[in-house]
């Protein structure tokens, strides 16, 4: 029997579903993503901690979940998830249970049950594309979904109490608690895994090692696994270190660069993480992706705005300034760099054609630049994934 569920936003609109996953309530910021596909990659990107997602696309659901399409250990990071039409009945050709190295691959579950397990609140029936519009029009704002208290005076009252994500620290809610080495490469067909055992058809996670590849260190900000294995490919010897760790024993680790990760919430809130970024500006050379562009930006004395909904999708068109060619990319982020109060120091390199706003900068001397978009997609086109080898061709000097 179908569990009645309201969500309210923080103007007072009620929107009216039916719970599809976890009973209770949640609060977050309410978002809309554009990608027709990417569900699973998209409810575990740890930036999206603190929002409540809503997907654009009508029909959600139907080839479930699995143990393999995932940006991130331990289960979605989203606040709550919303969608049109769930779908029950997940078809998916990886759907037997397997072993993977030393871990167990599930039978894909529904997306229902998957979100369940993780006590996550879900919410559909309700109509997508008036709250898409609604949002666009009046910008992004905290919403409370509850299959709890079906009354919209008091929800609205819980929701205005909520102190919103700006000005709050949600990188240190999903960083890694300690360092480890990466050593899985993109997934490709007919490739013999590194770290996996061989899949039906040959497929794997691509990655082989090889003493010509350059130490990258990676802060975790809430970095994405697609990141690191996209690093992989590109050559680098891969380590992580939690987002606390002092730019001093990054340093003794004799990197030959240092990655800003992507992660949630408002920049400026993580100051531990623009001070070590200062200290690391100009000693190693330095690429920062996302959250690790605002920060990169504040380190170097700039300041970063809040846009009106953000960017969320896979189909955001970035124009590379210097070859003035087109990629189509994925984005996640509510923030953004004010790339012209760094005049002088650094260049802008990427715009979006969509409102114009900065989407990448170059240092004009140091060895170091950073993209506002996601270059690794999960989920998304691959357009932008040559952002890696340019990370390593400045290592290198040929960039």
């Amino acid at each position: 029997m179908a569990v009645r569920a309201l969500l309210v936003l923080s103007d007072g609109t009620v929107f009216e579903g039916k719970s599809f996953a976890t009973e209770g309530e949640t609060i977050g910021e309410v978002v809309f993503n554009t990608s027709m596909t990417g569900y699973q990659e998209i409810l575990t990107d740890p930036s999206y901690k603190g929002q409540i997602v809503t997907m654009t696309y009508t029909q959600i659901g139907n080839y479930g979940v699995n143990s393999e399409d995932i940006e991130s250990i331990g289960g979605p990071k989203v606040e709550g998830f919303i969608v049109k039409e769930y779908l029950p009945f997940p078809s998916n050709w990886r759907i037997k249970k397997s072993e993977i190295g030393n871990r167990k691959s599930e039978i894909t579950k529904s997306l229902g049950d998957y979100l369940k397990k993780y006590k996550i609140v879900g919410i559909e029936g309700i109509d997508t594309r008036a709250l898409t519009r609604h949002l666009r029009d009046y910008g992004s704002q905290m919403g409370i979904i509850s299959t709890k208290d079906f009354k919209p005076e008091s929800l609205l009252k819980k929701v205005r109490k909520h102190p919103g994500i700006v000005g709050i620290d949600l990188v240190k809610e999903v960083t890694s608690k300690k360092s480890y080495s990466w050593k899985e490469g993109v997934w490709k067909w007919n490739t013999p895994s590194l770290t996996l055992p061989p899949r039906g058809g040959g497929q794997g996670w691509g990655g082989t090692p090889n003493p010509a590849f350059k130490k990258v260190v990676v802060y975790d900000f809430g970095v994405k696994l697609s990141i690191l294995r996209n690093l992989v490919d590109a050559g680098f010897d891969v380590y992580v270190v939690p987002a606390k760790t002092p730019p001093e024993k990054v340093l003794d680790m004799k990197p030959d660069g240092i990655v800003l990760s992507n992660g949630p919430g408002d920049p400026s809130a993580v100051t531990y993480a623009i001070k070590n970024t200062k200290k690391l500006i100009g000693k190693k050379p330095v690429l920062g992706i996302c959250l690790g562009h605002q920060l990169l930006g504040l380190a170097l004395g700039g300041r970063t705005y809040k846009l009106k909904f953000g960017h969320h999708g896979g189909n955001h068109p970035v124009m590379d300034l210097k070859t003035e060619k087109v990629e189509i990319t994925a984005q996640n982020h509510n923030f953004c760099v004010d790339v012209k109060e760094l005049k002088g120091q650094v260049l802008l390199t990427h715009k979006n054609l969509y409102d114009g706003t900065e989407e990448g900068m170059r240092h004009v001397e140091l060895p170091l630049f950073s993209v506002q978009y996601h270059p690794e997609a999960g989920p998304g086109p691959n357009d932008a994934a040559y952002i890696f080898k340019r990370f390593r061709e400045m290592i290198e000097g040929k960039f």
